[in-house]
């Protein structure tokens, strides 16, 4: 395995893949805004959401922490903040400008769209033309963080996707990278396993309402069947070393468990947001999901999917199942495909344009 790859050192030393620079508004109100500006300086990215607004509590704080984080990301290298209310507009950009990143923050209020598009615009102009001659260096392995999380599981997700990731996993925790993940209710049934890999725990049990529809139709009877195959991600040899909550930023290398949420956009959402620069999703029935900050890179051990959804996925590990490839070479060839993104090559959710940016909510507005 190679020991390095070529990356956007940012100022806080943390590296990324990518070189966004995003236009990132607070709240739904300021959509509109967010992508004027995106629509006037090529190349900026808007990333619209429908929250922000009568928030509180530890639901407030989340989104603070995930529009914080989000923004922070390596793989972004400048920020343009737009809310309705200029406090919490500072807010955001306080908490980005900590990692020494270039950001500025623009409220709507008592200067309404056109001057506040004007004005954003102008520093998203000046924002990209610096990140454009931005160079990649060579970087140590160590300093890659990746994620992972499944969707659309089915039979073969267990049997070969999953599995291939874990493989990856395995390779990359003994190099020393940051790993994550998560799907908190996925784990229901082999918690215990999950637990027996951590170098400390105390847990009880589990939530239900799994498995979906689609999991059923892809042959999966029970939730301890689909988490059996989840905890496949995680590999044989990796230890969890530690448990992080949404939208938190772990304290050192490693494997670390997220409390989050199993729906897809959320949860790779949510790894953005935790400063991981790109993500393992291996799919049996097939997903679509990318992310605007977080290059999704997607794997499929199931021939039928990988034939009808061809467009969509970038490592094929069918063979597993055809017994035409090992789990070690499978592992590799995820990890082939990992360097060549993190270098540059764009993974099919990128070219396809999915960007999906869901916030998680813990429970209504006030």
């Amino acid at each position: 395995m190679q020991s390095s790859f070529w990356g956007y050192r940012r100022e806080n030393r943390r590296v990324g893949v990518r070189n966004h620079v995003i236009i990132l508004p607070v709240d739904d109100l300021s959509n509109s805004a967010a992508e004027a500006v995106a629509h006037n300086i090529k190349g900026a990215m808007a990333i619209p959401h429908p929250y922000g607004r009568l928030q509180f509590g530890a639901d407030l704080d989340l989104h603070f922490r995930t529009l914080i984080g989000a923004g922070s990301n390596p793989n972004v290298a400048a920020v343009v903040v737009i809310g309705i209310e200029e406090g919490w507009t500072q807010k955001v950009v306080d908490g980005i400008a900590a990692t020494g990143k270039p950001v500025s923050g623009f409220g709507i209020e008592l200067h309404g769209d056109h001057d506040t598009i004007m004005r954003a615009s102008k520093a998203a102009r000046e924002y990209l033309q610096r990140a454009s001659e931005a160079q990649r260096v060579e970087c140590a392995l160590n300093e890659l963080w990746v994620s992972t999380k499944c969707g659309e599981s089915d039979t073969t997700s267990g049997c070969g996707a999953n599995p291939t990731v874990g493989d990856a996993f395995d390779k990359l925790y003994a190099a020393g990278c940051t790993l994550v993940f998560g799907e908190t209710t996925e784990l229901t049934g082999g918690e215990q396993i999950v637990a027996a890999r951590c170098r400390r725990h105390k847990t009880t049990d589990l939530s239900d309402s799994q498995p979906t529809k689609g999991n059923i139709a892809g042959g999966l009877t029970t939730i301890e069947e689909k988490a059996l195959g989840n905890i496949q991600k995680i590999g044989k040899r990796c230890v969890v070393d530690g448990v992080i909550d949404k939208a938190e930023m772990p304290t050192g290398p490693g494997l670390w468990f997220m409390d989050s949420s199993s729906a897809a956009a959320e949860m790779t959402t949510l790894c953005a947001a935790s400063g991981f620069v790109v993500h393992f999703f291996p799919t049996g029935q097939g997903n679509v999901i990318g992310n605007p900050i977080l290059p999704v890179i997607k794997i499929s051990a199931n021939p039928r999917t990988v034939r009808t959804m061809s467009e969509h996925i970038d490592v094929d590990t069918s063979g597993l199942l055809q017994r035409e490839i090992t789990m070690d070479q499978a592992g590799d060839k995820l990890i082939d495909m990992m360097f060549r993104t993190v270098n540059g090559r764009l993974t099919a959710a990128e070219a396809l344009g999915h960007r999906e940016f869901v916030m998680t909510r813990l429970y209504e507005s006030a």
